[in-house]
């Protein structure tokens, strides 16, 4: 099978492996459609791991199953997060999922980015999800990012009437957007690209703004007056860490979808006088990717709008380059060579 092995984001080699063994409880999967996710650009975090297969937004159909497989069967139409907790730690039974070590550190083998790829048992048993015959196998590779949207506006909590800042307009931003307005928020983005703004207006927020410009006065000029009771982060440049604490309001969140390279530095005493939480957000446990799932099964998610760009497993290199380069580009969803 064909496989593509990364070692950086412009030097990505397509290789011949041999195809998974699978065992008793496992299934192999045939790859339909891969996102490329925006945490495999950033090098700062991949190549120290490399050579390595990525891939991790993966949706197929199964092609094999163990012989104590009972829950599905060949042909199915499947995503599969690669990713899952165990159900069984203290984090899993506080309900604090995405703090669970096998969540961290499972996977399934050998990656998204191949032409097949084996599901280990735990993933079989919380990480497999048949897909409805609405959702197509590139839209279901909206579902991993999506749950990860889902999982941190959950932790804020957004209400009818709120005021959120987005500061970044990708993928990430753009999925914010919708599940903010969803919730009835008042929603102002940004982003230095102008693609971006105006896929941001076409999904209903309500301000947009070209983040080389952008300053808080210009936000509160758009808001009544006022800073941002949410602040969501979704973009790891210095300005964006800036911008967003300079426009937080009192007793305002700010949460960090995205983070930037090197450690953050927070004004403690101001936070502190004005009682500024932060937050972090990093991946979905499986209710998330419930969730997730029917968001884009019932339309209340459009993830059509979101893919931009489709390319072939052997032209993956290509893919990067526009998720690097982010001036055209969406989401990217990767291929078999014979759809494309």
């Amino acid at each position: 099978m064909k496989v593509s092995v990364y070692y950086s984001n412009t030097d990505i080699r397509i290789e011949e492996r041999p195809a998974p063994e699978i065992g008793p409880d496992e299934i192999l999967v045939k790859m339909k459609a891969c996102g490329i996710c925006g945490t495999d650009v950033m090098e700062w975090y991949r190549k120290p791991k490399a050579p390595r297969i990525l891939g991790h937004e993966m949706a197929g159909e199964i092609v094999k199953i163990g012989e104590d497989v009972k829950s599905y069967g060949i042909g199915d139409r499947v995503f599969v997060s690669h990713h899952v907790p165990c159900f069984d730690c203290h984090y899993c039974r506080t309900g604090r999922e995405t703090a669970c070590e096998t969540l961290h550190t499972g996977n399934y083998d050998p990656g998204g980015f191949a032409e097949y790829i084996r599901i280990p048992e735990i993933n079989v048993r919380y990480g497999t999800f048949r897909l409805p015959d609405q959702v197509s196998f590139e839209e279901a590779a909206m579902i991993e990012p999506l749950a990860c949207v889902v999982s941190g506006q959950k932790r804020l909590k957004i209400r009818h009437g709120q005021t959120v800042l987005i500061i970044g307009s990708g993928i990430s931003g753009l999925c914010h957007v919708q599940l903010a307005k969803a919730a009835g928020a008042k929603v102002i983005a940004t982003d230095i690209n102008d693609l971006r703004l105006g896929k941001a207006a076409e999904l209903g927020v309500d301000v947009a703004i070209n983040a080389a410009t952008y300053s808080p006065d210009e936000l509160k000029r758009a808001n009544g007056g006022q800073l941002a009771e949410t602040v969501i982060v979704c973009a790891g440049a210095d300005k964006a860490v800036a911008d967003a604490i300079a426009s937080v309001d009192k007793r305002g969140t700010i949460l960090f979808f995205a983070v930037p390279q090197k450690p953050l530095e927070l004004p403690s005493v101001r936070f502190w006088r004005e009682e500024i939480s932060v937050l972090f957000s990093y991946g979905a446990a499986t209710d998330e990717i419930k969730e997730s799932l029917e968001l884009i099964a019932t339309k209340r998610f459009d993830a059509k709008k979101m893919i931009s760009h489709r390319v072939p497993l052997s032209k993956i290199v290509d893919g990067f380059g526009l998720v690097v380069g982010a001036d055209t580009s969406l989401k990217v969803v990767v291929v078999p060579d014979t759809i494309a």
